[in-house]
């Protein structure tokens, strides 16, 4: 479908060879003589660009630019004038026009400048297109009262510039909460920069997060920006700070305490201002006690600490989370949504999910492609069966050794399934398989 075109200028020559030029390059072209004229015409119909004149009869271009984005926000507006004055392109600007061009028009100039502002304008659609979906891919399901909870902690925490450290296990969801306190905070419109420690590599890591110039080190053959760099004004989210080498996480302090670094190779320094959000699964003050974990770091990034609750902890939100997946891997793989009967949904408030929300996730994408029949019962949920009980039903002294001990026994019983495949054990536990390998050693356990 060819992109519309509204011409606006009082002079008919310019309006009738514009109007031949665009035509020729594939757009519908309409032209009207006033700003009156103009905004009349969006009365009617919806332009993908405007050719406006500063100087009309009545009311001038820059009041009927105004107007129109009043209305019409989206649409681009590419301002042509005789009398090409510094103040008149600055207010055109600020009034949210795409271009400004002179007189005498050059039509190969304004061609151009017309497929730029309409390139802009598809590219701004589907950049919130893809944040909508973004939103839609980081909500936060469930309605228990730890959810409710939570919620109340991110209301109150997310319009400060506190660093928030977030504890919890793997899969309970520690990025959507960093998510939602960036996009409650004021620095919302600026960008929100994810770092996985665990998965960078010690010798990348600081090139990672600091950047470096070029030539800093073999195979540096260009600069490159940092994360911290990247995320100046918004956030940067930490994920699996523990993992993090001593080295790494003196310059980060350094960052923290003077919110300046030198990229790697620089005798420059760059000044950023940036919030911090951290995350572990692991005991932070086991790790300053064994010498892995700088204790200063800690107090510095533990300013508001979050403790994310385990799916077993909230059981009562797994009939929401399971419509939620449900709907979505239905859409994504152009099947009908399924309808899990309350045997299934028992026997899923039965299990204790040591993977938490993102194994539930994965259970319910395989069902999702795996099952022929709509009505999903619990004998259709074999992956869930002749498991341990939660650890709630044990008597421990401690919430954190009855966590432990059911981790530790599913583990094994995992690993006994696929006759010690780290990778197997790993695909059916729904996690990753490095993680695996760390918490087995966390646990003591090895293969066997």
């Amino acid at each position: 479908m060819a992109h519309s075109i509204l011409i606006v200028d009082d002079e008919a020559g310019i309006r009738q060879s514009l109007g031949g030029v665009l035509e020729d390059e594939g757009f519908n072209v309409s032209a009207v003589g006033s700003g009156e004229a103009c905004l009349q015409a969006f009365e009617k119909r919806l332009f993908t660009c405007v050719l406006l004149d500063v100087w009309l009869p009545g009311i001038d271009g820059l009041e009927t630019l105004e107007r129109l984005k009043a209305n019409h926000p989206d649409v681009s507006v590419v301002m042509i004038s005789g009398h090409g004055r510094i103040e008149t392109a600055v207010r055109a600007t600020k009034l949210g026009a795409y271009d400004f061009i002179e007189k005498p028009l050059s039509l190969e100039k304004t061609v151009l400048a017309v497929k730029n502002a309409i390139r802009q304008r598809e590219l701004e659609a589907a950049n919130s297109e893809l944040q909508a979906k973004l939103e839609r891919s980081y909500v936060m399901i469930g309605d228990s009262v730890p959810m409710r909870a939570l919620r109340q902690q991110i209301t109150y925490a997310a319009p400060t510039s506190g660093r928030v450290l977030l504890f919890g296990e793997s899969g309970t969801g520690k990025e959507l909460v960093a998510r939602a306190l960036h996009a409650q905070s004021t620095r919302a419109p600026r960008p929100f920069i994810e770092v996985n420690c665990a998965a960078i590599p010690e010798d990348l890591i600081e090139s990672e997060l600091f950047g470096h110039v070029k030539g800093a080190f073999t195979g540096a053959t260009q600069a490159k920006r940092g994360k911290f760099e990247r995320a100046d004004g918004g956030t940067i989210f930490l994920d699996e700070i523990a993992d993090m080498s001593l080295t790494t996480q003196s310059k980060v302090l350094r960052v923290l305490e003077e919110q300046r670094f030198e990229p790697l190779g620089s005798e420059n320094s760059l000044s950023v201002d940036v919030r911090v959000i951290a995350a572990t699964n692991k005991r932070i003050e086991a790790e300053i006690e064994r010498g892995l974990f700088r204790a200063d770091l800690f107090y510095r990034l533990n300013v508001i600490p979050f403790e994310i609750p385990p799916l077993r902890e909230r059981l009562e939100d797994i009939p929401l989370l399971t419509q939620h997946f449900n709907i979505e891997f239905s859409l994504a793989n152009r099947r009908p949504p399924k309808e899990f009967k309350q045997s299934a949904i028992e026997r899923m408030q039965s299990y204790a999910w040591p993977g938490n929300v993102r194994e539930l996730r994965n259970t319910v994408e395989r069902v999702i492609i795996m099952h022929l029949r709509n009505e999903i019962e619990a004998d259709d949920l074999p992956i869930l069966s002749g498991e341990a009980p939660p650890a709630s039903s044990y008597n421990f002294d401690s919430y954190r050794e009855a966590s432990e001990t059911y981790e530790r026994e599913y583990i094994q019983r995992k690993l006994a399934e696929t006759d010690g495949n780290i990778s197997r054990t790993a695909e059916i536990m729904g996690i990753d398989r490095s993680h695996l390998y760390r918490r087995m050693k966390a646990l003591g356990l090895n293969r066997s």
